[in-house]
């Protein structure tokens, strides 16, 4: 049986277990237990590498121990082991200062679940999943396309503004960023480590020569992720991408740590990120931050973090809505902030679809240097292939169509221009003065396209849409506070 109908079978087994009750729920129940039969392949290879090696799980805890027999535990002897054995052992594994690993192992089953309630379907999946040999370096490479695909298909965009970015688009922002191995490379709301796995990729296709080199690689990755289920998923991703030690991404949220504690040691030369848009953070999270940049919008805290983060001449590429281009107040003194601390090079609009199903709000890729002011932005729109009139999931964007930006690109003067970049149909340049002049609006659309008349504002519906469900939300808040204000003074 291939690995996609292997996936396939595993998927449809988990459909027959009433404990499992829809797409996410299937993907985390999938997750966890991929990252134990992966993280027992890497121990194989740990173990054979390295004589010293000793395991921090306890025996009975290995996947080769409960898991690989077929003939093994099944029913509720199963059920009661995961259940109650299992997920207890690996959530209070003991960890100490050097234990990496064990400590990441611990995080992923932190607040994790067995939603299976069927011994003998857990058995069956199990049992599928066996038939994948990680060990065998062809088909754990192939795997890895697998799980992307897994990724892009069953990731929802939940309530927060989350949503898988395309690995067309990853890719194209991690080969124009250009990481190095020895640079330390951050994404601060990482998800499930697209940015990171793409980073990893194109350096070790374009700068990885040796040993030395690898393991600057790993010692310079650097991620944070806030959310159970994505953590787990790019704690499985990174294994999947032979990374030794994937500690280095962090349970927790980037946002809560105030402004001004992250130090000069802790600057980066290199973000990579899709930072969630459209959603909000707890009450008060924004206190963290000078007043000028206090909102509840996540993008725009993000945005002012990452502009803190970067040392000078480090580079940045960043997904932003639309909403940031043209948004005023607190956008303002952040497109401010940027253009003034910044170099903003280039921006490459992307047309409505790249993000769907998730999200149908137009998106802008942002390319920035930190340490010398802006003095020109180039813009890049985007086309849509030939023949097409947008994305959709069974013909989502390639990374081929990047193919004129990258040969249009070239490399940057000293004072850093782009000046051998020619104006055409899809690239035009816009002075730093003509920006500030039109009160920071970043949102300057190609001069060089045929007005469409009213049809062009259709792109506007999704955001208008999120902004009603915004403006719906604050209202309960309000109703709900005058409420509790009015019960609390009648007592």
């Amino acid at each position: 049986m291939s690995l996609t109908a292997t996936i396939k079978s595993i998927q449809n087994e988990m459909r027959k277990d009433e404990g499992v009750g829809g797409d996410d729920q299937r993907i985390e129940q999938l997750a966890w237990m991929l990252f134990l039969k992966i993280y027992d392949a890497k121990e194989s290879e740990w173990e054979f590498t390295d004589p010293d090696y000793r395991s921090l799980l306890p025996d009975e805890l290995k996947w080769r121990n409960w898991a690989a027999d077929p003939e093994g535990m099944t029913g509720e002897e199963l059920l009661n082991f995961v259940n109650n054995r299992l997920f207890p052992g690996l959530q209070n594994l003991e960890t100490g200062r050097k234990d990496g690993r064990a400590r990441i192992v611990r995080e992923v089953f932190d607040g994790g679940y067995n939603f299976m309630r069927s011994g003998q379907q857990l058995r069956k999946v199990i049992n599928k999943l066996e038939e994948i040999d990680f060990n065998s370096l062809v088909e754990r490479q192939h795997f890895g396309d697998i799980y992307e695909k897994i990724l892009s298909d069953l990731q929802s965009a939940g309530n927060a503004g989350e949503f898988y970015t395309p690995r067309a688009v990853t890719q194209f922002m991690a080969d124009r960023i250009d990481p190095r191995p020895g640079e330390l490379l951050l994404d601060p709301a990482c998800g499930t480590g697209g940015f990171l796995t793409c980073a990893i990729n194109h350096m070790r296709q374009h700068h990885v020569k040796g040993v030395k080199d690898e393991r600057k690689l790993q010692a310079g990755l650097r991620g944070v992720e806030k959310k159970h289920m994505p953590h787990l998923l790019c704690m499985t991703n990174l294994l999947l991408h032979d990374i030794e030690d994937p500690g280095f991404v962090r349970h927790d949220n980037t946002l809560a740590r105030p402004y001004t504690s992250w130090g000069k040691d802790e600057r980066v030369e290199v973000v990579l990120t899709n930072p969630p848009f459209g959603g909000k953070e707890a009450d008060g999270l924004e206190a963290n931050f000078p007043k000028k940049y206090q909102t509840r919008e996540t993008a725009d805290l993000f945005l002012a973090l990452i502009i803190r983060l970067l040392k000078p001449g480090g580079r940045c590429a960043i997904v932003l809505p639309d909403g940031t281009l043209f948004g005023e107040g607190v956008k303002t003194r952040l497109k401010e902030a940027l253009l003034t601390e910044c170099n903003l090079h280039t921006i490459v609009r992307l047309p409505n679809g790249v993000f769907n199903p998730y999200t149908g709000i137009r998106t802008n890729l942002l390319f920035f240097t930190k340490g010398t002011p802006t003095k020109e932005v180039w813009y890049y729109e985007h086309p849509y292939p030939p023949g097409a009139k947008s994305y959709n999931k069974t013909k989502p964007i390639r990374f081929e169509e990047f193919g004129p930006e990258q040969a249009w690109w070239g490399e940057p003067e000293k004072d850093g221009r782009y000046s051998k970049r020619v104006e055409n149909e899809q690239a035009w340049r816009v002075p730093v003065e003509d920006i500030v002049k039109n009160g920071y609006n970043l949102d300057i659309k190609n001069p060089h396209a045929a007005d469409d008349g009213p049809g062009d504002i259709e792109h506007l519906l999704p955001e208008y849409e999120e902004l009603l469900k915004q403006l719906a939300e604050t209202k309960a808040k309000l109703k709900a506070e005058l409420h509790s204000a009015l019960t609390a003074s009648q007592a």
